[in-house]
């Protein structure tokens, strides 16, 4: 059953040129073995972590060099996850993450499906919807004729 689902999108260029301003930012969002990659590869590396995120509902617990993207033999991105982020994935009773990456144009794309059995415990299924709540209505104020458009209202 999917019980999450995230997307994110990364302009390129605006990205590598807060990396040249900002250098430690690839030591706190990257894991060694991504540092090394091109800079459309890391921001799409950048929104499918984003994305993920948001598949998990938040970033409690989570810690971007715990996730790492890798592909399997045939080039299918993929999720590594390491230390507090494993757990926070597993405590929610994610079973599987699905991950689909792809840039162009400029821009870096990421979409993720976090799923989990249906019988997990730890995953809230269903979520109340509440109706919003009602502000007392005052008495309506009696209507007034509109004044005519003058000259620069007509324009």
């Amino acid at each position: 059953m999917i019980v999450g689902i995230g997307v994110d999108i990364v302009d390129i260029p605006r990205f590598e040129r807060t990396l040249e301003r900002t250098p430690r930012l690839l030591e706190r969002l990257f894991s060694p073995g991504e540092r090394m990659l091109p800079p459309r590869s890391l921001a799409a590396r950048y929104a499918a972590k984003e994305a993920l995120i948001k598949a998990l509902g938040g970033s409690d617990g989570v810690h971007w060099t715990e996730i790492e993207v890798t592909p399997e033999a045939s080039g299918r991105p993929w999720f590594t996850l390491g230390g507090s982020t494993a757990d926070v994935v597993a405590s929610r009773g994610i079973t599987a993450v699905h991950l689909s990456m792809s840039h162009d144009a400029g821009l870096a794309t990421a979409y993720v499906v976090a799923e989990s059995d249906a019988s997990a415990s730890a995953v809230a299924v269903v979520r109340p919807v509440r109706p919003a709540p009602t502000a007392p209505t005052a008495p309506a104020a009696p209507a007034t004729p509109a004044a005519p458009a003058g000259p620069e209202e007509t324009r």
